[in-house]
């Protein structure tokens, strides 16, 4: 039986399910944050190598309820360079996407705890934050013009590795599978390193995440 090196998990929007349950958008953030804490210790647990998170798609422009949340995931970021579980574990964070275009203390706290964890190497997390999978791919392709035009790349080289090379996410394996909360439809997330992975739609938000989510995964052959 193959064990997962590489779970990738689409979150939903928090603030629907706000909505939808009539609960305090506050009281959501406070929950949803704390799930997310307890997601990165059952990658621990379960001895995944590499938990990539789809946190926040691209916001163009961001809501009150939005700029709150922008809060809270600031203090959250902040949480993690204090979480005994980050330096034990040797975890070492990255965050993917237009992350340094956020409002407020965000980009502070994210850009402090991915210097702190640049040289761990014994687990990885990643977080796709303001980020957008076509987007990614656009980029590569961008970068990978850019060499064309300075003559260090020939066009007609150019292969799948090269792209790979060049999305955000290079240097990580591909997800052995993708794990979606909320609506059941794909939402780009390492889009161009998805092909092959398996896809489990959840039918349910990540403010109802259970410890069976994450354990029924890896007790399955991924062949």
């Amino acid at each position: 039986m193959d064990m997962i090196k590489h779970l990738a998990v689409s979150l939903d929007d928090i603030l629907d399910w706000c909505r939808k349950n009539s609960i305090n958008a506050e009281d959501g953030f406070e929950r949803y944050f704390n799930l997310l804490a307890r997601l990165m210790e059952h990658q621990i647990r379960l001895d995944i190598p590499i938990l990539t998170v789809y946190l926040l798609p691209d916001t163009q422009n961001p809501t009150d309820h939005q700029i709150s949340f922008f809060e809270h995931l600031a203090d959250f970021f902040e949480n993690l360079s204090h979480m005994q579980l980050i330096s034990g574990q040797k975890i070492k964070i990255s965050i993917f996407g237009k992350w340094y275009k956020l409002p407020g203390k965000a980009i502070e706290a994210m850009k402090k705890v991915i210097d702190e964890t640049k040289d761990y190497d014994s687990f990885f997390t990643n977080f796709c934050i303001n980020y957008d999978g076509q987007e990614e791919i656009v980029d590569a392709c961008k970068l990978i013009a850019k060499q064309v035009e300075l003559g260090k790349l020939d066009a007609e080289m150019i292969t799948k590795e090269t792209i790979k090379e060049n999305i955000y996410s290079s240097y990580f394996l591909a997800p052995d599978a993708i794990l979606i909360y909320g609506e059941r439809k794909l939402t780009g997330i390492l889009l161009w390193d998805s092909n092959g992975a398996r896809v489990i739609f959840t039918d349910k938000s990540f403010v109802d995440f259970e410890d069976r989510d994450l354990e029924r995964l890896n007790l399955q052959s991924l062949r």
